[in-house]
């Protein structure tokens, strides 16, 4: 048996309207409602007699009804309906719900717009979870803002730390013209860093270099260098001997930096230069070992004989030794000091670059002036590097012995 069409399709409609879970709901030309589904009288709490002839005027608050007033009345001028669209419904009483809604034309059978017709999906739990992740994200971004603005201050701030002006030997001459040129050059790989110089005039004719370099990075690094800044400015005025000065720096440091819930240490290098004589007394704590440029026969070699020299990293042994070596360098002779970032990258292959691969790079730059060395380094470093980056802090600092301090 042949179905009747219209019957058939009343039933289905029906159907539709009494089972669907979505609000569906027709409006007139004038934007009333002439009919609702089941769920749409659920969503209001009314019978479908005390919705239809009403508009959402009547029920919902006057800024989200003139809203929906005008989109159906845009549908009916033009026929292009709403897709998919979010709608922030507003009730009388303040309360706050969203839809997800498609609205159509609804059309006689001639064709004729007489109306719209509309389907709408609660969202609202979703939508006020987006909403939180939204507000929590904001909030995240201004944190994380207001930290990185703190961390861009304290990478300015920790700037003033490295020398801004170099000791001159004599005192009075002229700028570029002492005995002794000094040199460093400062490679963050963040905002701050845990690498630090220092380069102090001791004495009329004495000098003491400084490098450290505190163990990982970023703030925590970075407040250590404030301490060692600190300790290098009292301790190089009490104690010239390299090697006692890193000493009563480590009786210093070990009961900050040895917590219960934290490892710090940092390996440091200080040494003292007599500009009169070439004089150099050095002691390492577990440091990378200083370069020396040999100006007769452009030689580079380490400025100690063997790596025995080297005591503990700063932090690490209550009770360390750090012997003192000395050494007298020739004028022209150039004395650089570095941190392990300029040599702990990896190759292409996955080996590290390493101190003799660094030495041979710099028997390649013999002769350049520090000024221009030091990038020159850096360089080479970044192109053997993997990623052609640095991916630690590098400093390095030095000086070229010009002639003896005349009298």
């Amino acid at each position: 048996m042949i179905p009747d069409p219209v019957n058939h399709n009343s039933f289905l409609l029906q159907n539709l309207m009494e089972r669907m879970s979505d609000n569906i709901y027709f409006k007139d030309a004038e934007s009333h409602f002439i009919m609702v589904n089941k769920a749409f009288c659920n969503w209001f709490g009314m019978a479908a007699d005390q919705i239809v002839g009403k508009s959402d005027f009547d029920l919902f608050a006057e800024a989200h009804a003139q809203q929906a007033y005008n989109d159906e009345q845009r549908i009916i001028r033009t026929g292009e309906p709403l897709i998919g669209v979010e709608e922030k419904e507003v009730w009388p009483d303040g309360r706050v719900t969203w839809v997800s809604t498609t609205k159509m034309p609804l059309r006689n059978e001639t064709g004729q717009i007489i109306g719209t017709f509309g389907v709408s999906r609660d969202i609202t739990e979703h939508k006020e979870a987006e909403l939180r992740a939204a507000y929590y994200a904001e909030k995240v971004r201004r944190i994380q803002q207001a930290m990185e603005d703190d961390v861009r201050m304290a990478g300015e701030l920790q700037k003033t730390f490295f020398p801004h002006a170099y000791p001159v030997f004599p005192s009075d001459a002229p700028p570029g013209a002492g005995c002794v040129g000094f040199h460093h050059h400062y490679h963050p790989s963040g905002m701050v860093s845990g690498d630090f110089c220092a380069i102090r005039r001791l004495s009329p004719t004495e000098s003491g270099i400084f490098l450290c370099d505190v163990m990982g990075h970023g703030v925590r690094a970075a407040l250590v260098t404030a301490l060692i800044c600190a300790m290098v400015e009292d301790l190089s005025m009490e104690e010239k001997d390299p090697g006692r000065f890193l000493t009563r720096m480590n009786a210093l440091l070990l009961p900050i930096l040895r917590q219960e819930d934290m490892f710090l240490y940092a390996t440091a290098c200080y040494m003292v230069l007599d500009a009169a004589t070439g004089h150099i007394r050095s002691a390492n704590a577990g440091h990378p070992l200083p370069m020396h440029f040999q100006c007769e026969g452009s030689r580079v070699e380490w400025l100690a004989d063997c790596a025995g020299v080297r005591g503990p990293a700063l932090a690490i042994d209550p009770d360390p030794l750090y012997p003192t070596t000395e050494k007298t360098i020739q004028p022209g002779d150039s004395v650089v000091m570095f941190t392990d970032g300029l040599y702990e990258v990896a190759g292409a292959d996955g080996e590290e670059l390493g101190e003799e691969r660094l030495l041979q790079h710099a028997r390649q730059h013999a002769g350049l002036p520090l000024a221009d060395l030091f990038p020159a380094l850096i360089d080479d470093t970044r192109r053997y590097s993997a990623t052609g980056t640095l991916d630690d802090d590098v400093c390095l600092v030095g000086f070229t012995f010009r002639a003896p301090i005349w009298k």
